[in-house]
């Protein structure tokens, strides 16, 4: 599904996090140098999708790039420095 602008993000999803949860998911972005909140939540749901079994996503460097469904071969295993 794409957007009007053909980024192929159209599903909205609105998600309520406490004061710690969104703590730990900046936490995560930052020690990631993740661009943005949507990125590391992408990045969080796949390495959980995977842990169960799921198909591996994408990473990359622009929040667009980071997906559920495997497209790249990068990966945010590791800080970088």
């Amino acid at each position: 599904m794409s957007d009007q602008n053909g980024n192929g993000r159209g599903e909205r999803l609105q998600v309520m996090l406490t004061a710690e949860e969104l703590a730990a998911l900046d936490d995560f972005r930052f020690r990631h140098r993740m661009p943005s909140r949507a990125s590391a939540i992408r990045e969080l749901l796949k390495r959980g999708l995977a842990a169960v079994g799921e198909t591996s996503a994408a990473a990359g460097s622009k929040s667009s790039d980071f997906g559920v469904i495997a497209t790249g071969t990068q990966s945010w295993d590791a800080p970088r420095e």
